[in-house]
């Protein structure tokens, strides 16, 4: 039972449903957001402990010892390939089975698990 919703004695729990199951409307909206398989990638935010969706600018991603520069809207980051991850495509916003998710990384899930149970 979400923690927003109090529960009357004497009535039957709500249905569930909206919260575990994603509207097609949702899907298809996050199904547009521009997305570049190249270039969309993840980077660590320490200001909160989770991640960051940003567009590589320049390094290679297959050399774990590569610099990598990251743009996040005006600013830009410098990392290692190792910390950098990759963005799964749009069509997999809110997926039920992330091991369907093309890059299976800790930001990636951590993305997908926020998006699908975060309250509306």
């Amino acid at each position: 039972m979400p923690g927003h919703i109090k529960l009357v004695k004497g009535q039957a729990d709500p249905d569930p449903t909206e919260f575990l199951l994603p509207s097609i409307e949702t899907k298809r909206a996050d199904q547009q957001k521009p997305y570049d398989s190249k270039k969309s990638v993840w980077i660590g935010n320490p200001k909160d402990g989770g991640y960051r969706e940003g567009i590589l600018e320049s390094g290679d991603l297959e050399d774990p010892a590569a610099k990598c520069v990251v743009a996040v809207g005006h600013e830009k980051f410098t990392h290692k390939a190792a910390e950098v991850g990759r963005v799964n495509p749009p069509k997999f916003e809110k997926c039920e089975d992330m091991v369907n998710l093309t890059f299976l990384n800790d930001a990636s899930v951590f993305w997908n698990l926020k998006t699908r149970y975060q309250p509306r």
